[in-house]
């Protein structure tokens, strides 16, 4: 909320709205195939990196699972393609974060959306610990260069304090599994 708050004062609250929006349409892709599946949301919070669901997906199956991983993305896409289509260029920042959103959460880190559909995928095709496996491998090595590319971006155009929140998670979650005790 912290951190809402301060973008909405640096930005003003028209972009907050925008960001907001496309947030509010991805959960709601996630939560529409829950739903669908009769898998129940036991918890929802908020992060830094964004809104997260907890269900119960104990009776959901891979693929069921995975469908409802990549709802989320797949709504904000649609909603971009919507927003074009019907907008014919008048709304090009709420397109932008329906892209980034969709792309954002696509990358191959845990928790992100992205991060678990690569666990599904690779459990469903050669068990669990594949899973994990390659969950691991893929997420540390994502991670580490986004927290490079964005270190470089922000070195480059002489720092940009709302990039920090991305990097220290970058630089966090391509450290996590490797710390002693972590959980992947």
């Amino acid at each position: 909320m912290l951190l809402a708050a301060w973008f909405a004062l640096a930005n003003g609250w028209k972009p907050l709205v925008t960001v907001l929006g496309a947030a509010v349409v991805h959960e709601a892709g996630h939560w529409l195939v829950l739903r669908r599946q009769g898998a129940a949301v036991t918890c929802f919070r908020l992060s830094v990196l964004g809104a997260a669901m907890e269900t119960d997906s104990g009776r959901l199956s891979y693929g069921g699972e995975l469908a409802a991983v990549l709802a989320g993305p797949a709504a904000n896409l649609l909603a971009a393609l919507a927003l074009t289509a019907v907008g014919k260029g008048r709304w090009p920042a709420a397109v932008g974060a329906n892209l980034v959103l969709c792309l954002f959460n696509l990358l191959p880190i845990r928790p992100l959306d992205g991060g678990r559909a690569l666990y599904l995928l690779a459990s469903w095709a050669a068990g669990p610990a594949a899973g994990e496996a390659v969950c691991r491998w893929a997420g540390t090595v994502t991670a580490a260069a986004l927290a490079a590319l964005i270190g470089g971006v922000i070195w480059r155009t002489g720092g940009s304090l709302w990039l920090l929140p991305a990097l220290f998670a970058g630089v966090f979650w391509s450290a996590r599994p490797w710390l002693p005790g972590a959980y992947v």
